[in-house]
């Protein structure tokens, strides 16, 4: 019954939901560009639940936004899915689904596989973002933005804040999942 979801994985994936909800609302104040913990919740759900599940939390964190309910940065909505950094979304379906994959047969993968994972997922997010923002602006809403200027604004002042973030979901998806994996915590065929 592969398809099926248990009682203990929609419990899993309502927590990381709610965490990636929280996520878009904790600032960590840096120069230049502040930035939330989101993608480490993101990344965090497919780490530890692995890509289907990952996908599956950030999936139900949009459906809820595009609903209504006010858990995107700047609330909720359909309209949403005309903002240009709606793409970042998207993004993190697609890295929490691969970063999962990358890691989820095994119970204990090592420190550098994790964190590659993790940077795979990273490219995965900026490249949707970027590009849905692009499109957006220039397509859409007629706010026409450059290619220079998109690199800019939406990657290299952007992006080293979630290098960190990188760097801590590997440090804590060490430390953490083979606890959780040895506690039956994580649904099983994750940690196969």
């Amino acid at each position: 019954m592969k398809g099926r979801i248990t009682t203990k994985e929609m419990t899993l994936c309502a927590m990381f939901t709610v965490l990636i909800a929280v996520g878009a609302f904790i600032k960590v104040p840096v120069p230049v560009v502040p930035f939330t913990l989101q993608f480490l919740f993101t990344m965090m759900a497919g780490l530890l639940l692995g890509g289907r599940l990952g996908a599956f939390c950030v999936a139900l964190y949009a459906v809820l936004g595009l609903a209504g309910l006010p858990v995107f940065a700047e609330g909720g909505g359909f309209w949403y899915i005309l903002k240009p950094s709606f793409g970042y979304i998207i993004g993190f379906a697609v890295g929490s689904y691969v970063t999962g994959k990358m890691t989820e047969n095994s119970d204990n993968p090592g420190f550098g596989r994790i964190l590659a994972a993790n940077f795979v997922g990273l490219a995965i997010v900026y490249g949707f973002g970027m590009i849905y923002y692009y499109v957006i602006c220039n397509f859409v809403i007629n706010s026409p933005i450059g290619v220079w200027p998109l690199f800019l604004y939406c990657f290299i002042l952007a992006v080293p804040g979630d290098i960190c973030l990188c760097f801590l979901a590997a440090a804590l998806t060490k430390q953490l999942k083979p606890v959780l994996s040895k506690a039956e915590i994580l649904p099983k065929r994750c940690c196969n």
